[in-house]
Protein backbone atom coordinates (compact mmCIF):
# COMPACT_ATOMS: atom_id res chain seq x y z
CA UNK A 1 0.00 0.00 0.00
CA UNK A 2 1.05 3.45 -0.49
CA UNK A 3 2.20 5.40 2.49
CA UNK A 4 1.63 9.19 3.02
CA UNK A 5 4.63 10.48 1.13
CA UNK A 6 3.75 8.47 -1.85
CA UNK A 7 6.24 6.30 -1.82
CA UNK A 8 4.80 2.64 -1.88
CA UNK A 9 7.57 0.92 -0.19
CA UNK A 10 9.26 2.88 1.63
CA UNK A 11 11.40 1.23 4.57
CA UNK A 12 10.69 -2.68 2.63
CA UNK A 13 13.59 -4.97 1.70
CA UNK A 14 13.73 -6.56 -1.39
CA UNK A 15 15.76 -9.67 -2.43
CA UNK A 16 15.67 -10.25 -6.32
CA UNK A 17 17.82 -13.48 -7.44
CA UNK A 18 18.64 -12.70 -10.81
CA UNK A 19 19.47 -9.49 -10.59
CA UNK A 20 22.50 -8.71 -12.89
CA UNK A 21 20.60 -8.31 -15.80
CA UNK A 22 17.76 -8.06 -18.03
CA UNK A 23 14.33 -9.20 -16.31
CA UNK A 24 15.92 -8.99 -12.29
CA UNK A 25 17.97 -5.97 -13.55
CA UNK A 26 15.06 -4.56 -14.43
CA UNK A 27 12.57 -5.89 -11.52
CA UNK A 28 15.44 -4.50 -8.75
CA UNK A 29 15.51 -0.99 -10.52
CA UNK A 30 12.04 -0.57 -10.08
CA UNK A 31 11.21 -1.99 -6.57
CA UNK A 32 14.19 0.26 -5.79
CA UNK A 33 12.09 3.77 -7.24
CA UNK A 34 9.26 2.36 -5.19
CA UNK A 35 11.30 3.16 -2.22
CA UNK A 36 12.82 -0.98 -1.60
CA UNK A 37 15.87 -1.47 -0.49
CA UNK A 38 16.78 -3.70 -3.16
CA UNK A 39 19.54 -6.52 -2.44
CA UNK A 40 20.82 -8.29 -5.80
CA UNK A 41 21.93 -11.31 -5.71
CA UNK A 42 23.59 -13.27 -8.04
CA UNK A 43 26.93 -15.33 -9.40
CA UNK A 44 28.64 -12.60 -11.33
CA UNK A 45 29.75 -9.66 -8.91
CA UNK A 46 30.27 -7.13 -12.14
CA UNK A 47 26.93 -7.53 -13.52
CA UNK A 48 25.59 -6.79 -9.76
CA UNK A 49 27.69 -3.93 -9.77
CA UNK A 50 26.09 -2.77 -12.96
CA UNK A 51 22.48 -3.03 -11.81
CA UNK A 52 23.79 -1.31 -8.03
CA UNK A 53 25.12 1.59 -10.57
CA UNK A 54 21.91 2.30 -12.26
CA UNK A 55 19.47 1.69 -9.02
CA UNK A 56 21.90 4.50 -7.21
CA UNK A 57 21.82 7.11 -10.13
CA UNK A 58 18.04 6.66 -10.23
CA UNK A 59 18.32 8.05 -6.40
CA UNK A 60 17.47 4.25 -4.96
CA UNK A 61 19.43 2.34 -2.25
CA UNK A 62 21.33 -0.92 -3.41
CA UNK A 63 23.06 -4.14 -1.70
CA UNK A 64 25.00 -6.54 -3.20
CA UNK A 65 25.37 -10.04 -1.90
CA UNK A 66 26.92 -12.85 -3.42
CA UNK A 67 24.47 -15.77 -4.00
CA UNK A 68 24.45 -19.16 -5.85
CA UNK A 69 20.90 -20.39 -5.76
CA UNK A 70 22.03 -23.67 -6.31
CA UNK A 71 23.51 -24.18 -3.09
CA UNK A 72 21.85 -24.23 0.08
CA UNK A 73 24.84 -22.78 2.29
CA UNK A 74 24.99 -19.96 -0.25
CA UNK A 75 21.20 -18.85 0.12
CA UNK A 76 21.44 -19.00 3.96
CA UNK A 77 24.06 -17.02 4.24
CA UNK A 78 22.77 -14.55 1.91
CA UNK A 79 19.41 -14.18 4.17
CA UNK A 80 20.88 -14.50 7.32
CA UNK A 81 23.31 -11.31 6.27
CA UNK A 82 19.91 -9.59 5.26
CA UNK A 83 18.87 -10.19 8.36
CA UNK A 84 21.49 -8.99 9.96
CA UNK A 85 21.96 -5.77 8.13
CA UNK A 86 18.71 -4.50 6.84
CA UNK A 87 16.49 -6.31 9.59
CA UNK A 88 13.87 -7.99 7.55
CA UNK A 89 12.68 -9.42 4.50
CA UNK A 90 9.69 -8.12 2.98
CA UNK A 91 9.85 -9.25 -0.48
CA UNK A 92 11.28 -12.15 -2.39
CA UNK A 93 11.77 -12.36 -6.60
CA UNK A 94 12.93 -15.40 -7.15
CA UNK A 95 14.30 -14.46 -10.67
CA UNK A 96 17.63 -16.61 -11.28
CA UNK A 97 17.07 -19.05 -14.24
CA UNK A 98 18.82 -21.19 -17.06
CA UNK A 99 18.41 -22.62 -19.73
CA UNK A 100 18.98 -24.68 -23.16
CA UNK A 101 16.53 -23.85 -25.86
CA UNK A 102 18.44 -25.73 -28.75
CA UNK A 103 18.47 -29.83 -27.59
CA UNK A 104 15.93 -32.46 -27.80
CA UNK A 105 15.64 -34.54 -24.39
CA UNK A 106 17.20 -37.19 -25.95
CA UNK A 107 20.53 -35.46 -27.41
CA UNK A 108 20.51 -33.29 -23.57
CA UNK A 109 23.42 -34.09 -21.87
CA UNK A 110 22.51 -35.47 -17.93
CA UNK A 111 24.45 -31.95 -16.33
CA UNK A 112 22.35 -29.78 -18.25
CA UNK A 113 19.26 -31.53 -17.23
CA UNK A 114 20.64 -31.04 -13.63
CA UNK A 115 22.01 -27.25 -14.15
CA UNK A 116 18.54 -26.15 -15.47
CA UNK A 117 16.60 -28.08 -12.97
CA UNK A 118 18.77 -27.09 -10.00
CA UNK A 119 18.75 -23.59 -10.67
CA UNK A 120 15.27 -22.68 -11.85
CA UNK A 121 13.68 -25.15 -9.38
CA UNK A 122 15.69 -26.11 -6.69
CA UNK A 123 17.21 -22.90 -6.51
CA UNK A 124 13.26 -21.80 -5.99
CA UNK A 125 12.73 -23.72 -2.91
CA UNK A 126 16.10 -22.59 -1.80
CA UNK A 127 15.38 -18.98 -1.29
CA UNK A 128 12.18 -19.55 -0.06
CA UNK A 129 13.06 -22.28 2.69
CA UNK A 130 15.94 -19.31 3.83
CA UNK A 131 13.77 -16.12 3.59
CA UNK A 132 10.10 -16.96 4.48
CA UNK A 133 10.85 -17.85 8.39
CA UNK A 134 11.54 -13.70 8.34
CA UNK A 135 8.02 -13.03 6.74
CA UNK A 136 5.98 -15.70 9.18
CA UNK A 137 7.84 -13.33 12.14
CA UNK A 138 6.21 -10.38 10.25
CA UNK A 139 3.64 -12.16 9.29
CA UNK A 140 3.21 -10.36 6.27
CA UNK A 141 5.29 -10.67 2.70
CA UNK A 142 5.25 -11.09 -1.29
CA UNK A 143 7.43 -13.73 -3.22
CA UNK A 144 7.06 -13.25 -6.79
CA UNK A 145 8.46 -16.47 -8.60
CA UNK A 146 9.12 -15.59 -12.66
CA UNK A 147 8.23 -18.48 -14.20
CA UNK A 148 7.20 -18.36 -18.32
CA UNK A 149 4.95 -19.20 -20.95
CA UNK A 150 6.88 -22.40 -21.65
CA UNK A 151 5.20 -23.48 -17.99
CA UNK A 152 1.41 -23.42 -19.83
CA UNK A 153 2.50 -24.64 -24.04
CA UNK A 154 5.08 -27.14 -25.02
CA UNK A 155 8.43 -25.82 -25.91
CA UNK A 156 10.08 -28.07 -28.54
CA UNK A 157 13.81 -28.81 -28.00
CA UNK A 158 13.75 -26.85 -24.66
CA UNK A 159 11.88 -29.54 -22.42
CA UNK A 160 14.32 -29.08 -19.33
CA UNK A 161 13.82 -25.94 -19.11
CA UNK A 162 9.81 -26.30 -19.90
CA UNK A 163 9.57 -28.97 -17.36
CA UNK A 164 11.44 -26.30 -14.44
CA UNK A 165 8.97 -24.24 -15.11
CA UNK A 166 5.68 -26.21 -15.34
CA UNK A 167 7.57 -27.41 -11.85
CA UNK A 168 7.75 -24.09 -10.37
CA UNK A 169 3.91 -23.15 -11.50
CA UNK A 170 3.01 -26.02 -9.45
CA UNK A 171 5.49 -24.72 -6.61
CA UNK A 172 4.20 -21.58 -6.26
CA UNK A 173 0.70 -22.90 -6.63
CA UNK A 174 0.52 -25.04 -3.40
CA UNK A 175 3.06 -22.75 -1.40
CA UNK A 176 0.80 -19.99 -2.01
CA UNK A 177 -1.93 -21.85 0.29
CA UNK A 178 0.76 -22.66 2.58
CA UNK A 179 1.39 -19.33 3.37
CA UNK A 180 -1.44 -16.92 2.57
CA UNK A 181 -2.56 -17.64 6.59
CA UNK A 182 0.12 -15.80 7.55
CA UNK A 183 -0.44 -12.93 5.02
CA UNK A 184 2.16 -14.15 2.64
CA UNK A 185 1.05 -13.67 -0.96
CA UNK A 186 2.85 -15.89 -3.48
CA UNK A 187 2.45 -15.43 -7.26
CA UNK A 188 3.78 -16.65 -10.61
CA UNK A 189 4.32 -14.24 -13.24
CA UNK A 190 4.84 -16.25 -16.75
CA UNK A 191 5.99 -13.93 -19.47
CA UNK A 192 5.97 -14.72 -23.55
CA UNK A 193 8.89 -13.46 -25.02
CA UNK A 194 10.83 -11.52 -23.49
CA UNK A 195 14.19 -9.19 -26.01
CA UNK A 196 17.08 -10.11 -23.51
CA UNK A 197 20.34 -11.87 -23.98
CA UNK A 198 18.63 -14.81 -22.61
CA UNK A 199 15.44 -15.20 -25.53
CA UNK A 200 15.99 -17.02 -28.78
CA UNK A 201 15.24 -13.63 -31.09
CA UNK A 202 15.59 -16.23 -34.38
CA UNK A 203 12.77 -15.04 -36.98
CA UNK A 204 11.53 -12.72 -34.45
CA UNK A 205 10.41 -8.87 -34.38
CA UNK A 206 12.10 -7.40 -31.19
CA UNK A 207 9.82 -4.32 -31.71
CA UNK A 208 7.18 -6.60 -30.89
CA UNK A 209 9.39 -8.46 -27.88
CA UNK A 210 8.42 -7.98 -24.36
CA UNK A 211 10.88 -5.42 -22.64
CA UNK A 212 12.18 -6.47 -19.28
CA UNK A 213 10.37 -3.58 -18.10
CA UNK A 214 7.33 -4.97 -18.68
CA UNK A 215 7.59 -7.44 -16.17
CA UNK A 216 8.96 -5.14 -13.88
CA UNK A 217 5.83 -3.45 -14.00
CA UNK A 218 3.39 -6.33 -13.03
CA UNK A 219 5.85 -7.07 -10.16
CA UNK A 220 5.47 -3.30 -8.96
CA UNK A 221 1.64 -4.48 -9.02
CA UNK A 222 1.63 -7.66 -7.32
CA UNK A 223 3.48 -5.89 -4.64
CA UNK A 224 1.04 -3.18 -4.38
CA UNK A 225 -1.91 -4.81 -3.97
CA UNK A 226 -4.85 -3.92 -1.21
CA UNK A 227 -4.31 -6.17 1.28
CA UNK A 228 -7.79 -7.58 1.01
CA UNK A 229 -6.71 -8.85 -2.60
CA UNK A 230 -4.37 -11.62 -3.97
CA UNK A 231 -3.43 -11.80 -8.01
CA UNK A 232 -1.82 -15.29 -7.51
CA UNK A 233 -0.97 -15.47 -11.51
CA UNK A 234 -0.32 -13.30 -13.98
CA UNK A 235 0.47 -14.52 -18.23
CA UNK A 236 2.32 -11.70 -19.79
CA UNK A 237 2.21 -11.54 -23.86
CA UNK A 238 3.32 -9.28 -25.99
CA UNK A 239 0.25 -7.17 -27.55
CA UNK A 240 0.95 -8.72 -31.41
CA UNK A 241 3.10 -12.12 -32.00
CA UNK A 242 7.24 -11.26 -32.81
Amino acid sequence: MTDRHGVPLDGQVAIVAGAGRGIGSAIARRLAAMGAAAVLCGRTRGSLEATAQAVRKEGGRAEIVDCDVTELRSVEAMAAQVNATLGRIDILVNNAGVGDLESPLHELPPEAWDRILNTNLRGVYYCMRACVPAMIQRRAGHIINISSLAGKNPLPNGAAYAASKWGLNGLTYAVAEELRGYHIRVAVVCPGSVYTAFSPHTGKDSGKMLKPEDVAHVVAMLVTQSPQSFASEVLLRPSLKP
